[in-house]
């Protein structure tokens, strides 16, 4: 009788623990990462300058981290890699950081004067060139006929 209560027991132990192995992924991944990964995240960007969050160079490292820290929090907790949550974990992070970066990863800006000058001013010059080139042109090939 003993032995039968004593596998009662031993089959309830391993059904709570693959429902919370199961369960553990949905609600307290989450908490984790943000609470764990994000957290030395955090501390990482607060030392950068703003300016500096868009430059991949100043960045990969932390954001390599926060990678790396996701995957081993869900291999710990025996959850897949990449799933739903993490997408949505970067998403927000990418929002909050990085919603003012480029593509490239670098900040665009406008080139300084010296390089954008001479693409303004050499069209503008051409095209007057040319159109006194024109005007003087006909008015040349009037008397002849």
């Amino acid at each position: 009788m003993a032995s039968v209560s004593w596998r009662h027991a031993l089959f309830f132990l391993l059904v709570v623990n693959l429902s919370v192995l199961t369960t553990a992924c949905s609600s307290h991944y989450g908490n984790v990462i943000e609470e764990f990964c994000l957290a030395k995240f955090k501390l990482d960007m607060e030392v950068l300058d703003q300016r500096q969050w868009c430059s991949w160079e100043d960045t990969v490292e932390s954001y390599g981290e926060l990678t790396n820290c996701t995957f081993l929090v869900a291999l710990k907790m025996n959850c897949f890699w990449p799933n739903r949550m993490v997408d949505e974990f970067f998403i927000r992070v990418h929002r909050h950081y990085f919603h003012d970066c480029s593509m490239s990863g670098r900040l665009l800006h406008d080139p300084p004067n010296r390089i954008l000058g001479p693409f303004i001013v050499v069209p503008i010059l051409v095209t007057l060139l040319m159109t006194a080139l024109v005007v003087w042109r006909s008015k040349r090939s009037e008397g002849i006929v």
